[in-house]
């Protein structure tokens, strides 16, 4: 699958995407989510060129089978966990990743904070994949 190029989105465009999201997520704050991806900056990128760096490259990571970024090299365990990225299994994940995947390379100890978890998932579902233009500004000009 090839994915479109991302772009920059308004504030009423982001609202209007993130509307479309599962609570909590749909209320979640965006900008805190941006400083908790901070904590991830230095082994991930969101970027489309699909950029692998000490851990897999997380563009278009909504819907991705577990295990499956090309070129990146990822644990046995991680090889067996068998999941599609999704904001349930990114919330459980990311609350412990090395209780959730016992052997993952992710040496991070997780986010514990719901709202912080919340918060990251939201802006990496904003952030990791293209929307759709016209339903973005569908839904936007109808706010």
């Amino acid at each position: 699958m090839v994915m479109a190029e991302p772009r920059e989105y308004t504030a009423a465009e982001k609202a209007a995407i993130q509307a479309t999201f599962p609570a909590p997520f749909n209320t979640a704050d965006l900008e805190a989510g941006e400083k908790q991806f901070n904590k991830c900056r230095a082994c991930h990128t969101i970027t489309p060129d699909g950029m692998n760096m000490t851990g897999p490259h997380l563009y278009g990571v909504f819907g991705r089978h577990s295990a499956t970024a090309k070129g990146y090299t990822y644990s046995d365990a991680m090889m067996k966990h068998n999941v599609t990225w999704d904001f349930k299994t990114l919330d459980v994940y990311l609350a412990a990743p090395q209780e959730v995947v016992k052997g993952t390379k992710m040496g991070f100890m997780g986010l514990p904070n719901e709202t912080d978890r919340h918060n990251l998932i939201a802006y990496l579902a904003l952030e990791t994949q293209p929307h759709d233009a016209a339903a973005v500004a569908s839904a936007s000009a109808s706010k």
